[in-house]
């Protein structure tokens, strides 16, 4: 019996990434699992799961290890509507086509 669905492919491949990425940080600021999990407030066991993207793992886990790492400005940026392409497509798609006048707004002289 499955305890979580099924993920799209996309959606493994980008948390197998992530989770590399924070191993690959982790590393290179020679900081031990020991002490990660110390500081994240999580076992070594969370700790390996999130570096290989486990999704069963909480997000709040995710971003304090982000934290740790100093990377949460990034975090925020996850979801940004400014990098939003197709949310901006379709709210472009339902611009008027054209604004008209009402008919009780006072005329300005020319």
């Amino acid at each position: 019996m499955r305890t979580t669905p099924p993920l799209p492919l996309p959606v493994k491949r980008a948390l197998a990434k992530l989770g590399g990425d924070i191993r690959t940080a982790r590393l290179r600021r020679r900081i031990s699992t020991t002490m990660m999990a110390s500081r994240a407030f999580i076992t070594r066991t969370t700790l390996l799961k999130i570096e290989r993207g486990e999704p069963t793992v909480a997000l709040g886990s995710y971003a304090v290890v982000l934290f740790i790492l100093g990377l949460t400005e990034r975090l925020a940026e996850l979801a940004d509507v400014r990098f939003d392409e197709r949310g901006l497509e379709l709210e472009e798609d339902n611009l008027p086509q054209r604004i008209r006048r009402s008919g009780t707004a006072k005329r300005r002289p020319a």
